[in-house]
């Protein structure tokens, strides 16, 4: 990219994460010259006490646009995959947070702490990995540099935010009926539904479709995405990944084993000196990170770094992160700004 003292910057999508990413934009202080918000349709919002004009989307929208941020949609095609073709057509990068463009041979899979020599290859698309991909391979590629990767195993807690708006809103009407008393049929008298199950007072392990093996596709991705990432399909991946009654920000156990042996204490040296990465591992005096207290911070906080006693070279990680800011929206920004450098 063209370096420039300004650059004119689309945001697509007002969800939870588009509104993210225009709050990124300033806690960033990214050089934006003109700011372009679309959506399905035109209107007015609000974020923050600062009104945006958002503009119906259209291929004609994006001329002149140097960076296009797609909110992007997880579990369905998004808006990516009609009209970034025609931003790049016209001269933008697009940065997409969507699933459609992940796994295409030819668009980087970027996470700027672990593989950001790799957005240089970028053909116009450059992809953001799903939300719980990234806090996961922010935590494990510095250990996977420092002594190797043989295996990862890892259940994940996902917050209701995953799901976007519509979720958290399902969440919000279920406890409000059972602090009302109705324990029996909350799930039914919840109108607009958005998960599948009750969530309040409830966890399920059902994210995604149920795709081979009888595993979700969002477990796929976690497979099929840090493989990617890594540049290393050799890694054992399983995982199961949970929906949880939190708000914001999803939670990781994450067991893997290393192919050189190393210390605890050895482990979090590493992990602490790594970027963006925050330990909090204190655990008799009850510090670990928690999804309550990383809400609006762009770190992957790690903790309850422990030493498996019956496997050689095995260890558990907690690790913990605001889904919608490194997760999504902080990532895509980040991604932004190694452009421009």
């Amino acid at each position: 990219m063209r370096k420039k003292a300004k650059y004119n910057v689309a945001v697509v999508g007002v969800g939870v994460v588009g509104i993210e990413m225009l709050r990124c934009l300033k806690k960033f202080n990214f050089p934006v010259g003109e700011l372009r918000v679309m959506a399905r349709s035109a209107r007015e919002i609000d974020v923050d006490g600062s009104k945006y004009q958002v503009q119906a989307i259209s291929p004609e929208a994006f001329e002149k646009i140097d960076i296009a941020l797609f909110a992007g949609t997880e579990g369905e095609k998004g808006a990516a995959v009609q009209y970034a073709p025609e931003a790049v057509k016209r001269g933008a990068i697009v940065i997409d947070n969507g699933a459609d463009f992940r796994m295409d041979p030819d668009v980087p899979l970027v996470v700027p702490e672990v593989n950001a020599k790799k957005i240089k290859k970028n053909k116009g698309i450059i992809a953001n990995p799903n939300c719980s991909t990234i806090q996961m391979v922010v935590a494990l590629a510095p250990i996977r540099k420092a002594v190797g990767l043989k295996r990862v195993i890892v259940t994940t807690l996902q917050a209701s935010s995953g799901a976007g708006k519509a979720a958290v809103d399902q969440l919000k009407e279920e406890n409000k009926l059972i602090a009302q008393g109705d324990y029996q049929n909350v799930h039914v008298n919840v109108p607009n539904k958005a998960m599948p199950q009750q969530l309040a007072y409830n966890v399920f392990p059902h994210i995604g479709g149920f795709a081979e093996n009888d595993f979700t596709s969002e477990e796929w991705k976690l497979v099929k995405e840090t493989h990617k990432i890594l540049g290393d399909e050799k890694i054992k991946i399983s995982a199961t990944t949970v929906r949880v009654p939190v708000r914001t920000g999803h939670s990781e156990a994450v067991y893997f084993e290393t192919k050189k042996p190393i210390e605890p204490d050895a482990l979090r040296k590493v992990l602490s000196e790594s970027p963006g990465i925050i330990v909090i591992d204190d655990p008799k005096q009850a510090l670990y990170p928690m999804p309550k207290d990383v809400e609006g911070k762009t770190e992957t906080y790690v903790g309850r770094i422990r030493k498996d006693p019956f496997v050689k070279n095995g260890f558990w990680l907690w690790v913990v992160a605001d889904n919608l800011l490194k997760g999504a929206a902080s990532n895509a920004v980040q991604i932004a700004l190694e452009l421009v450098k």
